[in-house]
């Protein structure tokens, strides 16, 4: 079988090259992207979110700092970024901006990559196309011009050039998509698990920051009147 295609990769001529490099991208990519969403990344941001909410509701925003430090994945970064705007005593714009910025940050980790692998498809079935054409042009000169006794061979190998890139294409070009979907599909799904797990614990802090934030003035506010007096 290695014979057979190391046979018909001779035989596809220059542009064979060209697909090997594209098909040797998308095992990378294709494998690169698996691991990140598939073996690094769990669709268990809600689990992670509901462990901070005790806390939030009781305004303990230096023990939520501590578990966010504790663990990892987006919404324990986006969970310690807002918490330490409540505690600043920031608004609602504050924290939800703060949280933004490192969720903006982990869906573009998420799609990191994956749009390549439609591209690399969509250049393999191109290129497969050009080395089809190069080989038909080739069998039409070898018609045109070859003499009588060399015309069968020109032209059987100038069609072998052409169905050979043709197939090498499609054999790069249909795993590639393939693997564009999965992983697509995959990158959307932790990107909705991350941001609505994320959207819980800003409407958590949202609003409990101002009683949290607003306690040490309550608090002084109470011990004046003893020192006035």
């Amino acid at each position: 079988m290695l014979t057979s295609i190391a046979l018909a990769f001779k035989e596809g001529g220059f542009w064979m090259w060209p697909i090997l490099g594209l098909g040797l991208a998308t095992i990378a990519i294709s494998a690169e992207r698996f691991y990140a969403l598939f073996m690094k990344r769990k669709i268990n941001q809600r689990q992670v979110a509901d462990s901070f909410e005790d806390s939030i509701r009781r305004g303990e925003l230096d023990r939520v700092i501590e578990q966010a430090r504790s663990q990892e994945g987006a919404v324990a970064r986006a969970t310690l970024a807002g918490a330490r705007a409540a505690r600043a005593l920031g608004g609602k714009e504050e924290i939800q901006g703060k949280m933004d910025e490192v969720l903006i940050t982990e869906n573009g980790n998420l799609d990191r990559r994956v749009g390549f692998l439609s591209m690399l498809g969509n250049v393999a079935t191109l290129t497969g196309l050009l080395g089809t054409i190069t080989g038909m042009i080739k069998s039409f000169a070898a018609v045109s011009y070859a003499n009588p006794a060399e015309k069968a061979a020109l032209l059987a190998h100038g069609i072998s050039e052409a169905m050979n890139c043709t197939a090498f294409g499609l054999v790069v070009a249909i795993p590639a998509i393939l693997m564009y979907s999965i992983l697509q599909n995959r990158a959307n799904r932790l990107a909705e698990d991350m941001n609505q797990s994320a959207l819980r614990v800003f409407n958590w802090l949202s609003y409990a920051f101002e009683p949290a934030g607003m306690k040490p003035f309550r608090a002084a506010d109470k011990r004046t009147p003893e020192i006035n007096a």
